[in-house]
């Protein structure tokens, strides 16, 4: 089943490339159907679902690759993936509803976008380090095309900015696959294996040098400070859907990368490292932050919070790296509210990238202070608006309630320190409050005048990703359920 869920979306993009006549508005179609198809398999696999025992997947397929090197085609799924696939296919089915109107070359944008969305399932269930690195590799090229061909502003220099900084950091990466398949006895790929076997337990010097590797493959996609460069002008100049599966999607590769690979194969590297990644987290959530509360271009404001929330997640799971005395249950509660914060900032994130591009669809304009008094001739997009901004500075009743109020409570029951970080979301009300009064409060001015409110499509792909976040943040345990033995397995593993 898993292996259908994948390529599905490959499938229909060879058809759309293998039927170059096929009109504009049967492409559009067929994208919404082949990414609602795709939802419902796996709506019927999270039916099916049963927590695996500790280093195992549920729904495996394994097969025969490339037996020179011990790799092979094998996919499953377990807690910490399987909600990150759900949200990829969410994500991607709210982007086929709002381009239903789209105009500019719609049957080769649904063709890269199924294709895209193919390789970002592949990297969530991918239980082969090489099979990994080909998926995640992949999405680098995909989203390269998807921010130069449908771009606007400099999104030729931005997309190239976005690939030389994504490919340098995955080649890190390579290398520390590399490093663990040289290390594993015998010599394999297989990412079951490797976590079950932990190759540099006991030899710490080569251990740190293969974390660092990938913690810094990792930290380039995630991204995390000093190595987040490229995300503002990517966003600022990608399209919004573009944009939308870039914050919601990819940076999740860098993070689920954590969780799935560094952690479990790296456990005596890991505990060594704990404090650095901890404090790279600190770093991230207070920087995004406060540079996102300067902003005036509101895409590239939701691209700092990105930073700011990603922050979170690595300072949880630093936090799951210290090691001490009945320190296990809130360690846990810190990787399950990171898990979670992956899908809850993939929902949130995503919504606003899509109704920031309905200000440039509009005005061609993303300048804050070039509206005002919006909510008046745009009541629809003032209201969705002010549900993302609030569902992303952590109000009870959303998701990232849910997500940050079990990271802190986890990093700081382990580490009283990680409580610095606590006025980052402070400072995200402080942005948000401030965008939402700037544009959409006061008297009609500027590109408000004449404004067209959202449409249909628009309204309904934003819609599905916030009534998500709110269906989670009112009632959270489906899915916690689903993530919570997983995350304390994983706590078990790095304190081997």
């Amino acid at each position: 089943m898993l292996s259908l869920i994948v390529f599905l979306p490959l499938a229909a993009t060879l058809v759309l490339l293998a039927l170059p006549r096929l009109g504009d508005a049967a492409a559009r179609w067929l994208w919404l159907v082949v990414a609602t198809a795709d939802l419902a398999l796996i709506i019927m696999a999270w039916a099916r679902f049963e927590v695996p025992r500790a280093n195992a997947l549920a729904f495996e397929e394994k097969a025969s690759w490339i037996p020179g090197v011990n790799s092979s085609y094998h996919i499953g799924v377990d807690g910490l993936s399987l909600p990150l696939v759900a949200m990829s296919a969410v994500i991607f089915l709210a982007c086929a509803v709002y381009e239903l109107h789209a105009a500019q070359r719609p049957r080769l944008q649904a063709a890269l976008f199924l294709f895209l969305q193919t390789v970002s399932l592949g990297v969530f269930v991918a239980a082969d380090l090489i099979l990994f690195f080909v998926f995640f590799d992949l999405s680098i090229v995909a989203m390269y095309f998807v921010i130069a061909g449908w771009g606007h502003g400099e999104a030729g220099r931005s997309a190239l900015k976005f690939f030389l900084y994504t490919f340098l950091g995955s080649l890190a990466l390579l290398i520390g696959f590399i490093g663990l398949y040289v290390a594993a006895a015998p010599h394999t790929f297989d990412m079951v294996t490797l976590t079950a076997t932990a190759p540099f337990a006991g030899s710490s010097l080569a251990g740190g040098l293969v974390l660092v590797a990938i913690l810094l493959g990792l930290a380039v996609k995630t991204p995390t400070v000093p190595f987040h460069t490229w995300l503002p002008p990517a966003h600022t100049d990608a399209p919004a859907i573009g944009s939308a599966v870039l914050a919601g999607v990819l940076l999740k590769m860098g993070t689920y990368g954590f969780v799935r690979i560094a952690m479990p194969m790296l456990p005596q590297a890991w505990r060594a490292w704990a404090w650095v990644v901890i404090a790279v987290g600190l770093v991230s959530v207070l920087y995004g932050a406060l540079v996102a509360l300067a902003q005036n271009n509101v895409k590239r404001m939701i691209a700092y919070t990105s930073i700011n929330h990603m922050g979170y997640i690595v300072l949880a799971v630093g936090a799951a790296g210290l090691i001490s005395h009945g320190s296990a249950d809130a360690r846990g509660v810190a990787v399950t509210g990171a898990v979670t914060q992956m899908v809850s900032h993939g929902l949130i994130t995503a919504a606003l990238f899509l109704l920031s591009g309905v200000f440039y669809d509009r005005a061609g304009s993303y300048d804050i202070d070039a509206y005002g008094g919006l909510a008046a001739p745009a009541p629809k997009l003032a209201a969705l608006f002010a549900v993302g901004a609030f569902a992303s500075l952590g109000l009870p009743g959303f998701s990232g309630f849910i997500a940050e109020f079990q990271i802190f409570t986890g990093s700081i029951a382990v580490a009283p320190l990680t409580a610095v970080a606590l006025p980052g979301i402070l400072i995200t009300a402080a942005l948000f409050l401030r965008a939402l009064q700037r544009v959409f409060t006061g008297r009609i001015s500027g590109h408000s005048v004449g404004f067209d409110d959202v449409n249909n499509y628009q309204l309904a792909s934003a819609s599905i990703l916030l009534a998500l976040s709110v269906a989670i943040g009112i009632f959270p345990r489906p899915l916690l359920d689903v993530i919570e033995p997983t995350a304390h397995a994983l706590i078990g593993l790095v304190g081997r």
